[in-house]
């Protein structure tokens, strides 16, 4: 009985897993989407430069 309950458990464990990395991958390319319209929507400065999207 031991045995049948540490399969079920680390099978519920790689799905949690599989779903959580998968989650992730999805929140990652939000991420870099936004990042990268970031460089396309920056705004002009006064000096006519394109300024920083970001304050770092």
């Amino acid at each position: 009985m031991v045995p049948l309950l540490l399969v079920l458990l680390l099978a519920l464990i790689l799905f949690g897993a599989g779903f959580a990395l998968k989650a992730l991958w999805v929140v990652a390319v939000i991420v870099l989407a936004a990042w990268l319209l970031g460089f396309v929507l920056r705004s002009v400065g006064p000096s006519g430069k394109r300024g920083r999207w970001y304050r770092w």
